[in-house]
């Protein structure tokens, strides 16, 4: 099963990166269920998709639509399979691919569903997935395990703006950054260089979660490092991501294009070995599983590589740099995706042997 689209400000993101899964899927192994979520959470089965998958993989649209009829969730560890709640043939179900970003999907909320439904499903588990959505929960973690992290304030809603803007300017100072806690492909975010800038940045933050931060702007090039695989896991080659903007923002990402991704990173040898274990360190600090995205900044002249965060859903669309870096470590995108199929029911068939497990 496919999942996309989901109820988070990334809804358009994920209908781009089911595309491109769904064309890179060998279409002789795996036969795609598509479910999407519209953005106000209703879950269907997305008729529309299924119809242009069975033409023709390879001519999908570069989005998948969210398009078709209600769909039943599964009721439970002995119906792997989804139901029109219309009526209608039920669909078997072996392994679910979430490719939902933001809340609501990354966030470990829809994993949670699936785990009690009794479905495999790629990706970090319910741990993981939260901890790689909250951006103050996941540099705590950072800090905890010795991983070098931006400093930073957080602001609950409610509580003193004011107050945590004065301690902004006394303890980061500028320019920074304020970003909702839980959000990705950098929705909400905006760099400040003054007070009148840093409230705005805040009401703007507070407009997409109740928790935001703010972090000091650490100087340095954007290096990305993608982690595979569970126990242990593997980093593969460093990249870099070269801004068209101020910063890496989501016009950039995603309209633009005006960002330069370099694959690998232009690295010696022994930054691109140190920034890969700090990579896996991040991976585990957070109790990720299966597949992540980590991001650092690196101060070549000073405080060498700072984690910024990880994505454990990273995207998956034509220009993202999580499939783009196992391309060039030689792993290309179709055994990709079978690599973390195999994770998914691997994790599945090995808790279900655990003692008191029911599946």
């Amino acid at each position: 099963m496919l999942l996309f689209g989901g109820r988070s400000a990334e809804h358009d993101v994920s209908r781009v990166s089911a595309a491109s899964v769904a064309r890179a899927l060998d279409p002789d192994r795996y036969e795609i269920v598509p479910v999407a979520i519209t953005p106000d959470g209703r879950w269907l089965l997305a008729n529309a998709a299924r119809e242009l998958l069975e033409r023709s993989r390879a001519a999908l649209p570069p989005a998948l639509p969210v398009e078709g009829e209600p769909v039943a969730l599964p009721a439970g560890p002995a119906r792997a399979e989804v139901v029109p709640a219309e009526g209608g043939r039920p669909l078997a179900v072996d392994v679910v691919v979430p490719l939902l970003h933001g809340p609501y999907g990354e966030d470990g909320t829809v994993q949670g569903l699936l785990e009690l439904a009794g479905l495999p499903y790629v990706g970090s588990g319910v741990l993981g997935s939260a901890v790689g959505m909250d951006k103050i929960m996941m540099k705590r973690a950072f800090t905890a395990a010795g991983i070098p992290t931006a400093r930073f304030l957080a602001l609950r809603d409610g509580h003193d703006r004011r107050g945590f803007c004065d301690d902004v300017e006394a303890e980061l100072g500028y320019p920074c950054f304020v970003k909702p806690s839980n959000m990705g492909s950098s929705v909400g975010v905006s760099k400040a260089h003054d007070r009148a800038e840093l409230e705005r940045a805040v009401g703007t933050a507070l407009r997409y979660d109740e928790w935001i931060l703010a972090e000091e702007a650490v100087p340095g090039r954007e290096i990305e490092v993608a982690v595979l695989g569970d126990d242990p896991p593997e980093a593969s080659s460093p990249g870099e991501i070269v801004p068209g903007a101020e910063f890496y923002d989501y016009a950039d990402k995603y309209e633009d294009g005006a960002a330069q991704l370099l694959a690998p990173a232009p690295l010696t040898d022994e930054a691109a070995t140190e920034v890969r274990g700090l990579a896996v360190r991040a991976f585990e600090a957070c109790r990720c599983e299966a597949m992540a995205r980590v991001d650092f900044f690196y101060d070549e002249h000073g405080r060498g590589f700072v984690c910024n965060e990880l994505n454990t859903i990273p995207g998956f669309t034509p220009v993202s740099m999580y499939p783009r870096l196992w391309e060039v470590s030689g792993l290309p995108y179709g055994a990709l995706l079978d690599r973390l199929i195999e994770l998914a029911l691997a994790r599945h068939a090995r808790r279900a042997a655990r003692a008191g497990a029911r599946r």
